[in-house]
């Protein structure tokens, strides 16, 4: 394939988010590309396979594309290795292109939030919002500050028109989360569930489907470009929340939660990579982790899919209700 039909879509990456932008433009009646390794990706879009980080691929591909949809999710223990030649490789393939571009990101970049007393008379961490710092310490924070980073200087250079869209933890079929399917599994049976930091701890959580919406917002509305967006979210609920409301929609029962401490989490990391890289992030569940998205629901006018919706579809029968309009 020598490039894109001019004015096409192309997303890069064919997990959960990448999948269903694809999806929705789709519906749109937008041609679609989608770039993946294994060159898989969902009905109603054209897939090839390729690799993210070769900039000659990711620039044939790009050819007389309008919007770049940056989606992918390299394994989580390796973030800081395969991260920066992704986004150098789609960020080139932008410039070159004419395109814009959208990149999904996370709220790793801000660090652990402010805090100050409460009125329940302990420490309260400060909803993130946009203008949130990137002050991340870790080294998957940094590298996700520094891909946005990157981006936003071209786009203030007049190289790219480039967005950003940042979730929380997600929920939804299919999330890769710390209440994903491994979680929602076991709620289904009734059986106990063991989470990391504290299970009361106020949490937001990200629907899948609000998130692929914001991504197709951000590529089709200029004034969505030159910044990053948060996507609509629920109220914040603790994971004791989430699994109680899972476990009440699905009839299982009440179901307990358990935490895991601390220091099995770093044993476990001894032989788990994964396991070793949550260490990093174990305040965003040991503390409040609150995401204020007002600025977008306000912006363009969508709300957050109602939470009984996110319940029903995490649980295995999705509404499509992304991008909510009020």
């Amino acid at each position: 394939m020598t490039g894109n039909p001019a004015g096409s879509h192309l997303v890069v990456g064919a997990g959960v988010i990448g999948s269903r932008v694809a999806q929705l433009l789709a519906e749109r009646g937008e041609r679609v590309l989608v770039v993946s390794r294994r060159g898989s990706g969902p009905a109603g879009a054209e897939c090839v396979p390729g690799d993210a980080a070769d900039a000659e691929v990711m620039a044939r591909l790009a050819e007389g594309t309008a919007v770049i949809y940056n989606c992918v999710n390299p394994p989580y223990h390796r973030w800081p290795v395969d991260w920066p030649p992704i986004a150098a490789s789609v960020l080139g393939a932008a410039e070159r292109s004419g395109a814009v571009l959208v990149t999904l990101s996370n709220l790793y970049g801000y660090g652990p939030a402010s805090r100050s007393l409460g009125t329940a008379g302990y420490d309260e961490a400060h909803p993130m919002t946009e203008a949130t710092p990137l002050a991340a310490a870790g080294r998957k924070g940094r590298v996700r500050a520094q891909v946005w980073q990157d981006a936003l200087a071209a786009h203030q250079a007049g190289r790219v028109r480039a967005a950003e869209v940042r979730g929380s933890d997600f929920v939804g079929p299919g999330a890769v989360s710390a209440l994903g399917e491994r979680v929602v599994q076991r709620v289904r049976r009734g059986r106990s569930v063991s989470v990391l930091g504290r299970a009361d701890r106020r949490h937001t959580w990200s629907f899948t489907e609000d998130v692929a919406g914001m991504m197709v917002v951000a590529g089709h509305d200029p004034r969505a470009w030159g910044r990053a967006w948060h996507v609509p979210s629920n109220e914040p609920r603790s994971q004791r929340q989430v699994i109680g409301d899972l476990a009440a929609a699905a009839g299982s029962g009440k179901v307990r939660v358990r935490t895991i401490p601390s220091a099995a989490v770093q044993a476990l990391g001894l032989a788990w990579p994964l396991m070793r890289e949550l260490r990093e992030t174990e305040y965003q569940f040991r503390d409040d982790f609150i995401m204020d998205s007002t600025a977008a629901q306000e912006t363009f006018r969508l709300a957050p899919t109602p939470w009984d919706e996110v319940v029903e579809a995490t649980l295995g029968a999705p509404r499509r209700t992304a991008g909510v309009s009020r």
